[in-house]
């Protein structure tokens, strides 16, 4: 046998031995994400019971395997949500505590539930997360008023963020604020302090609702600000799979509407869990979960935090 064909010989039993490693990289669907959607009504008035086959999940344009779609129990055990307040509210924020209250000892006995107030750029929790509703609720108090209170609402989410209990699949927010960023950053859709609480709340799979509540101060009578403020709580919703609430710039007759519809949003919800492409580094993916043929559609994240593959 010549040198040639003796070499040839020799890479067919390499490649051959490394057939079994590359079969098995092949078929290796992706790596596991978990992200909270909720089902909504397309056109009429019933929302009907999802299945995997009803999802369809795309990230960068390509269709991913969905292995699960547990919907949330009824006593909502394993929900952590957490109330923010921002406590540049106007006085008028003080009609909407007894609402709040009852929002808050109306929630499913397995839900947990957590009351904070933003400040300076910062979250202050006065009450931890606690099965105690009726405990919770006792410590939602009137809004501080100005002071740097109005710092930054995105920034006070990120840090209540960090210092959330690790463990729970669903993490979600009720953040009632004017949305106005006081640090700047331009008024436009690529502002980087409202980008950086989106992406806080994107990589941690943390929901957010938003409520428009109009500020004390010169800021709180601002057109402009006021407009941009709730261009921002949308954008911050609709990038977590959230809702936004708010009626035109004054303050909201009742919350009760917004808290009514909020608390129907998490009896459907699901955990979806899909194969994400691999990634050689951790980071945020852009993906869309739809409903393909059920009269539904999925509120859902725009981007979920992919772990590295290797």
């Amino acid at each position: 046998m010549t040198t040639r064909a003796l070499s040839l010989t020799g890479a067919a039993l390499f490649l051959g031995a490394l057939a079994p490693i590359f079969a098995q990289q092949g078929s290796a669907q992706g790596t596991p994400v978990s992200m909270v959607v909720t089902a909504e009504a397309r056109r009429g008035r019933t929302i009907p019971t999802l299945e995997p086959q009803d999802v369809q999940v795309t990230e960068r344009g390509d269709i991913r395997p969905v292995t699960g779609l547990v919907p949330s129990k009824g006593d909502h055990a394993g929900l952590q949500l957490l109330v923010l307040i921002d406590d540049s509210a106007r006085s008028s924020f003080g009609t909407e505590i007894p609402t709040l209250k009852q929002f808050v000892t109306s929630l499913p006995p397995g839900a947990e539930v957590g009351i904070g107030y933003m400040r300076n750029g910062m979250t202050q929790m006065v009450s931890n997360f606690t099965a105690d509703h009726a405990a919770a609720a006792k410590s939602i108090r009137l809004a501080m008023g100005p002071g740097g209170a109005d710092v930054s609402p995105y920034d006070s989410l990120s840090d209540a963020i960090k210092k959330w209990p690790q463990g729970q699949a669903r993490r979600e927010v009720v953040m009632i604020s004017s949305g106005i960023e006081g640090l700047g950053g331009g008024f436009t859709s690529d502002n980087p302090y409202v980008n950086a609480g989106i992406t806080s709340a994107q990589k941690a799979g943390v929901v957010v609702y938003t409520i428009y509540s109009p500020s004390v101060g010169h800021y709180g009578h601002s057109y402009w600000r006021e407009s941009w403020g709730q261009n921002y709580l949308s954008m911050l919703s609709d990038a977590t799979g959230g809702e936004s609430y708010y009626v035109g710039f004054g303050s909201p007759v009742s919350f009760q509407p917004f808290l009514k519809d909020i608390r129907q949003n998490l009896d459907h919800q699901y955990l979806l869990t899909f194969q994400a492409k691999p990634q050689n580094k951790a980071g945020l993916e852009p993906v869309k979960a739809k409903v393909k043929e059920k009269d539904a559609d999925l509120a859902a994240p725009t981007k979920v935090y992919v772990r590295a593959s290797l």
